[in-house]
């Protein structure tokens, strides 16, 4: 039984999708880094984070917005 064009396109977009989930990309990705040095990482960027929110709600305030 032959597929239709499009059923074989979306099966080779599927398998290209699969490819490039299975590659290490996403959340889980290993970077190669210990838990320690991950959280670390990941405190820098929050605190990075937090003082450019508190800059932009500075900024409004002064110039008299509301947020």
């Amino acid at each position: 039984m032959r597929l239709t064009n499009r059923k074989q396109l979306g099966r080779g977009r599927d398998r290209e999708r699969a490819a490039a989930r299975a590659g290490g990309q996403g959340k889980n990705a290993d970077d190669g880094l210990t838990p320690e040095q991950r959280r670390e990482r990941d405190g820098k960027a929050l605190q990075k984070k937090a003082a450019k929110k508190a800059a932009q709600a500075a900024a409004a305030a002064a110039s008299g917005g509301s947020k």
